[in-house]
């Protein structure tokens, strides 16, 4: 893939959401052509892409007929056909993260027994097919039903304390995973390149929104003991050695009261947990995913800047044409730079944008993220 300097290499992107359009604003940086697929005529990407291609990334013919003419494709989704990327791959075409990889991420249930198998610390849990599975485990409740496929942001998660409350659970192929007693909920951004260079991101701290299950705010670096934050980089660093990615993973982990650090999921792609690099660290999530698929020298990860950052989520009660209320007030406020996502409509928990906030202050930053939660609102 030695073009010069790649502006006549062509890029396919599966997914037109806001991460394919934060990595397009890298490609432009590298001379890099960007065609997406998507089947949202109105994405996120369809005025940034050099061409935006209307079709499904599940469905076989559409990967198929998309990824034929191009050069490298890779994903800002997990949700694609892995069929029909592993079929260009035999077509000579380079697709980054891997198709077996993106596989097993796909299905949360390989994904734990991969844990298990590496010995990668995860909870505990055992694998259910349907509901009447789940009745067989009340012994080892409380815990948290997650589906196999298909869920994301929060969703296809139920948390079961009691027997009582198995009757609402999922009845269709699933985990039932031990609820941990954590402390802190932490992420770790990873990249690998073709060459087997890998790089390990700072740590980040979330905060969950409490209702939503989906992360409200994070800060970078995470507030922990240089003991947890080693056990992290090496388990980090372990999931991605094993798996053998090219490209970016975020590894999601709990830190359990008794300073055990715990996988509990990836994602193989840019991550809501890094966007906070694009101007805090020397070398942003989305750069350094292209850098890994290129096979190019990674950058530094390292935090250039104390940072947090704040998701801008539709509000409950609300859906329609977007109107984002607090923008002035945010702008005002030093050290706060707005990333809106090119959403025309909201709704409830839809994520809309995000802010990252940088101070070398941390009160002074907390502060800062309270003013602007409270502060921003998207409504119709």
């Amino acid at each position: 893939m030695n073009k010069p300097f790649y502006q006549d290499l062509k890029l396919g992107i599966l997914g037109g959401g806001q991460l394919g359009r934060m990595l397009i604003q890298s490609c432009v940086d590298f001379n890099i052509n960007t065609s997406i697929l998507d089947a949202d005529p109105s994405s996120p990407c369809k005025e940034f892409a050099s061409e935006f291609i209307l079709g499904d990334p599940t469905n076989y013919d559409d990967v198929i007929n998309f990824g034929k003419n191009l050069d490298l494709i890779t994903i800002e989704v997990e949700n694609v056909n892995t069929e029909a990327l592993s079929k260009l791959q035999k077509m000579g075409k380079k697709v980054f993260p891997q198709p077996e990889v993106i596989k097993l991420i796909q299905d949360k249930r390989s994904q734990k027994q991969f844990y298990k198998k590496h010995g990668i610390p995860t909870a505990e849990f055992v694998l259910l097919e349907n509901k009447e599975d789940l009745k067989k485990h009340i012994n080892f409740l409380p815990a948290v039903q997650k589906l196999g496929m298909a869920g994301y942001d929060g969703r296809g998660v139920f948390k079961i304390a009691t027997k009582e409350a198995i009757e609402k659970g999922f009845d269709a192929p699933s985990l039932l995973e031990k609820l941990i007693d954590f402390e802190k909920e932490i992420s770790v951004i990873t990249a690998r390149n073709e060459s087997g260079d890998i790089v390990v991101y700072p740590v980040v701290e979330l905060v969950f929104h409490p209702e939503y299950n989906l992360v409200e705010y994070l800060f970078a670096p995470a507030k922990i003991s240089k003991e947890i934050e080693q056990k992290a980089f090496d388990i980090a660093r372990k999931v991605v050695e094993k798996l053998e990615i090219v490209g970016l993973l975020a590894v999601e982990m709990f830190v359990t009261k008794t300073g055990e650090v715990l996988v509990n999921e990836v994602a193989p792609r840019p991550h809501n947990s890094g966007h906070q690099t694009i101007k805090a660290n020397y070398t942003s999530q989305f750069e350094q995913h292209l850098r890994a698929i290129l096979n190019l020298p990674l950058g530094s990860p390292a935090i250039s800047k104390q940072s947090a950052m704040v998701n801008i989520l539709g509000e409950e009660g609300y859906s329609g044409i977007a109107i984002y209320e607090g923008i002035e007030e945010v702008l005002r406020i030093e050290g706060a730079y707005i990333h809106l996502y090119g959403k025309k409509f909201t709704k409830p928990k839809r994520k809309m944008g995000h802010i990252t906030i940088i101070d070398d202050n941390f009160e002074q930053l907390l502060q800062k993220v309270e003013k602007i939660n409270a502060t921003i609102k998207v409504i119709a």
